[in-house]
């Protein structure tokens, strides 16, 4: 009987381990898994949005030129993609053309939509950012920049441009999240002072020099990761131009300043050589790995007021975990071991009752044959009551 309850001690530590043990966690879908994402061959213009109906096929083509013959370059280093181009029609008889842009990510389809969009345009709420100008409607949303033109607008246009915006597919994970150094340039202390649609966000040299910016593209180093935004403020002398440049590291953003302003220097000093600035006062600082860059005809006053508007204050972000899954809960570990626990006695009760009913039954089926059987039961009896016997004397 000794090997069959070490048998059942065993089965039941290993029955509680395999109850306690928590099952592997099934890995989770890869980023974007079963939802369409913008960059693939996934269609980015609907059939149907807001009462128009697509007309005839949708062309696209992933060659630049196709969206800008004269621009392709700069669309190649915002990250282009590929070109939708389809034309709509609705029942009243109107119509409209949309080319749908599509980027690597939202940085390079808001850097194109600055790119384009001009100080006459007006703004407009579709999307991530909108403008217009007569029947032409230009808006960015998450990585797919779209260009609409009317043959004739209406006061619900807008509102349909917006169901449009909202059935175009995303870009997944950071790739759908808009760039941080535009908001870097000054708004509300210099709203009066900015000049309105000219913030323009850089990603590459050609789109840098295109842009009238007062620093060469050589200067600027984007083989190191550079971002770039741009925008114009008005001074009692004319426009101004602030220019912030942000760098991976403030390393970097350091050594690139010692750069900048030796060059500086030896433009002043050789006016003969070619210029890397443009003309007129010129003025830098660094805050953190962002370079601030104020040039134009203003006064030194006014140049570190624009560049005092510009800080840079880290934001370190510390991820934890938080033990909230099932193997790593107190309170569900806890659980398991009280019902473990329970699941152990009772086990311990049914082996007992099932122990001795099974003796009660073989002592009522067959008395003195399997237990308590005389010749089993050896007692040894020191009878105390009994009087001592006397021992033999010896002679």
């Amino acid at each position: 009987m000794k090997f069959p309850l070490q048998f059942s001690v065993v089965f039941i530590f290993l029955f509680g381990c395999l109850f306690c043990a928590e099952a592997p966690a099934a890995e989770p879908p890869a980023p974007g898994a079963g939802s369409p994402v913008a960059g693939s061959s996934t269609p980015v213009l609907p059939a149907e949005f807001g009462g128009w109906q697509v007309k005839g096929a949708v062309a696209r083509s992933d060659d630049p030129s196709s969206a800008d013959a004269v621009n392709a370059p700069v669309l190649k280093e915002y990250g282009f993609v590929r070109l939708e181009k389809a034309a709509y029609t609705r029942d009243d008889g109107r119509n409209l053309t949309i080319r749908a842009a599509v980027f690597e990510d939202a940085s390079g389809a808001y850097g194109a939509f600055t790119y384009y969009y001009s100080p006459e345009m007006e703004e407009e709420t579709i999307g991530g950012q909108a403008a217009f100008l007569n029947n032409r409607v230009l808006f960015y949303q998450g990585n797919v920049l779209v260009d609409a033109v009317f043959d004739r607008m209406s006061v619900m246009s807008a509102a349909q441009l917006r169901q449009l915006a909202g059935l175009l597919p995303q870009a997944v994970g950071g790739k759908n999240n808009p760039p941080l150094l535009p908001g870097y340039l000054p708004k509300r202390a210099f709203e009066k002072n900015r000049e309105k649609n000219t913030a323009k966000y850089i990603l590459g040299p050609i789109a840098l020099d295109r842009a009238g910016s007062p620093l060469a593209a050589s200067m600027v180093d984007f083989k190191s990761g550079a971002e770039v935004a741009i925008g114009k403020y008005a001074v009692n002398a004319g426009d101004s131009t602030l220019m912030v440049i942000e760098y991976p590291t403030p390393q970097i953003a350091a050594e690139r300043l010692r750069q900048i302003d030796a060059s500086h220097q030896l433009t002043q000093q050789q006016p003969g050589v070619v210029p890397i600035l443009d003309v007129g006062p010129f003025f830098d600082t660094r805050t953190g790995p962002i370079l601030v860059i104020a040039a134009g005809p203003l006064s030194k006053s006014e140049a570190r007021a624009l560049m005092s508007s510009i800080s840079y204050e880290a934001d370190v972000t510390w991820n934890e975990n938080t033990y909230v899954s099932k193997k790593d809960n107190l309170a569900n570990f806890l659980f398991n071991a009280i019902v473990l626990c329970g699941i152990v006695v009772g086990l311990a009760l049914v082996a007992g009752i099932a122990f001795g009913g099974f003796r009660v039954l073989v002592k009522r089926l067959f008395p003195d044959s399997v237990f308590d059987r005389r010749e089993a039961m050896e007692i040894i009896s020191l009878h105390l009551e009994d009087a001592p016997r006397p021992l033999p004397r010896e002679r």
